[in-house]
C-alpha cells in the first residue's frame, strides 16, 4: 500500500506515529511525505531524524525544507568568527527562514552532533521534488506545492524546483487529465470554511494540506483504495 501525508509542520510526532498505526502502516508499506515536515512546531528534528533511518518513507522536499537548506552554514558547529563570517545574504536567508516559524527546527538542531546535522543536510539535499506512483490502477504526481505555470506537453524537467514548492494553484487549475496530481502547501482552510480540515479534490487534483502547521489534525491518504485516515 502506498499513502500520502504534508505539512506535518512539527505536528506531534507521537500522535503521528499513532496515525500510522491506526492506518495499518506496516514495513510492507510505502509513505510518501510531501514537504514541510518542519518548522512552527516543536517535534520538528524528530521527523528529520526519524526520516534518516526508514527505508520505507521519503521525503518529498518542501519550500521549508528548501528554506532550511539555504542556510546550510548553520550546520556546522557555531562560534564567534563563524557568525561574523556571516555575509548579508546568508543573514536575509535567516531572518527569512525565522519569520516562516523555524524557532523550533533551529532549536532542535543544536542539540544535534555535527555529523548528526551533517547527515540531515545530505538527506535533504538528495530529496527530489517529485515523485510519480501508481497505486489501485490509477496514476500519480506527488509534488509539495502542485506545479507554476503548468502547461499541457511541458516536460517536468522543463519546470524549476521552484516551481515545485511555492505554488499556490487556484480551485479552477488544472493539471495533467491522466495523472492525478497531489500536493499541500496550501492549507486547504484558505480555500474557504468549506474546507477547514478537509482535502479538496478537483478532477486533476487533490490537496491534502489539512493545515497540521494550524493546530489542525493531519490527515493520511491511502492511494490504493483513496482512504483517508485522521
Amino acid at each position: 500500500m502506498i499513502y500520502v501525508i504534508s505539512d506535518l509542520h512539527g505536528y506531534e510526532f507521537e500522535k503521528f506515529q499513532a496515525l500510522l498505526s491506526r492506518a495499518g502502516f506496516s514495513e510492507e508499506d510505502y509513505l510518501f511525505i510531501l514537504g514541510d515536515v518542519i518548522d512552527r512546531g516543536k517535534d520538528s528534528i524528530k521527523y528529520l531524524s526519524w526520516l534518516l533511518v526508514q527505508d520505507n518513507v521519503q521525503l518529498i522536499l518542501g519550500n521549508h525544507e528548501a528554506m532550511m537548506l539555504s542556510c546550510g552554514f548553520l550546520f556546522e558547529e557555531v562560534t564567534e568568527d563563524s557568525v561574523q563570517s556571516l555575509t548579508a545574504k546568508d543573514l536575509e536567508l535567516l531572518s527569512a527562514w525565522k519569520e516562516n516559524g523555524a524557532k523550533w527546527t533551529l532549536e532542535g538542531l543544536y542539540t544535534l552532533s555535527a555529523e548528526e546535522r551533517r547527515d540531515i543536510l545530505e538527506y535533504l539535499k538528495c530529496a527530489p521534488v517529485y515523485e510519480a506512483v501508481s497505486a489501485g490502477g490509477r496514476d500519480f504526481l506527488l509534488t509539495h506545492s502542485g506545479i507554476r505555470g503548468f502547461e499541457n506537453g511541458k516536460k517536468l524537467s522543463a519546470y524549476s524546483a521552484e516551481d515545485f514548492l511555492w505554488n499556490r494553484p487556484g480551485l479552477s487549475d488544472r493539471y495533467f487529465e491522466n495523472v492525478t496530481t497531489i500536493f499541500g502547501h496550501t492549507p486547504t482552510f484558505i480555500y474557504g470554511e468549506q474546507y477547514r480540515g478537509k482535502l479538496i479534490k478537483t478532477h486533476t487534483w487533490i490537496n491534502i494540506d489539512a493545515g497540521a502547521g494550524y493546530g489542525y489534525a493531519p490527515i493520511l491518504l491511502r492511494l490504493d483504495d483513496m482512504k483517508e485516515f485522521v
